[in-house]
């Protein structure tokens, strides 16, 4: 998913705003990388996801061209993304999958581990909280929370909902680097209020309001709907004419269950 950058600048370097939570846990400071241009930093994610499933299938070594072409870039861009990491894989030889995902998850600050906290408890909440993959990406969920008596008290995925009048103080306690905020819009930029008061620097945000937020803390912004508006968009540019004359014969592949694009079978 693509998602808006509202931090200022268009390089980051290392991670934003993790450090002095880093430091409050006597965790070492992360490796020092050279400025990494933002959009780099996107595909870098893409490749470390790559890495992860070639490591779990017992991949040991992988050329450039397969990890570009897996990753959906150009080997010549994707030799130009690592090098911002310094010297990695052999000529002729490839890559070593462990080595490299090292690095990168060094370079995204991800060696040290995230711990989350998650505000708002509704569908997409729960589904946030509940979902497992975020520990094997380096990122710990430490506490929930939400206004609604109804909700504060229970438990998801092993952790029990606080009041969300508790926010500033637990964040401080839970040593928390990321909080996400998945509230109703009229409490998002109250719920970012408490987050900044805190001491958090990172912010996730799924309001589509651009929220205000002092220049040090770094905001990723994901509006769902803006997603599938950029998504009707390109079906429609790549959309051959006469199917936009004939909406039925587009829906086509629908109908039959599959699509090939792109070379990927899509089932319903």
């Amino acid at each position: 998913m693509t998602e808006q950058h509202q931090a200022q600048g268009s390089v980051a370097r290392g991670v934003t705003g993790a450090a002095p939570s880093a430091s409050r846990r006597g965790t070492p400071p992360a490796s020092q990388h050279r400025d990494i241009p933002q959009a780099t930093v996107t595909r870098l994610a893409t490749y470390l996801r790559v890495l992860g499933v070639l490591a779990d299938e017992g991949a040991l070594i992988v050329s450039s061209e397969e990890l570009a072409s897996a990753s959906g870039v150009g080997s010549a861009k994707l030799r130009k993304d690592l090098s911002f990491l310094g010297p990695n894989g052999v000529r002729g030889v490839g890559y070593d999958v462990a080595r490299l995902r090292a690095r990168i998850e060094s370079a995204l600050g991800l060696d040290r581990g995230h711990r989350v906290v998650l505000v708002g408890i509704g569908n997409l909440g729960r589904a946030l909280a509940g979902y497992g993959g975020f520990d094997r990406r380096g990122f710990s969920m430490v506490g929930l929370f939400d206004k609604d008596p109804a909700c504060v008290g229970s438990t998801i995925g092993g952790l029990t909902v606080r009041d969300v009048a508790e926010l500033s103080e637990s964040c401080r306690d839970l040593d928390a680097t990321i909080g996400v905020i998945a509230t109703p819009d009229a409490a998002a930029q109250d719920v970012c209020d408490q987050l900044v008061g805190a001491g958090l620097r990172c912010i996730l945000s799924f309001s589509p309001l651009a929220l205000e937020i002092p220049e040090h803390v770094e905001m990723r912004r994901v509006d769902l709907a803006m997603e599938m508006q950029v998504l009707s968009f390109n079906m429609a540019r790549n959309t051959p004419p006469d199917e936009q004359r004939n909406p039925q014969a587009a829906a086509a592949p629908a109908a039959v269950g599959a699509s090939t694009r792109n070379g990927s079978v899509i089932r319903p």
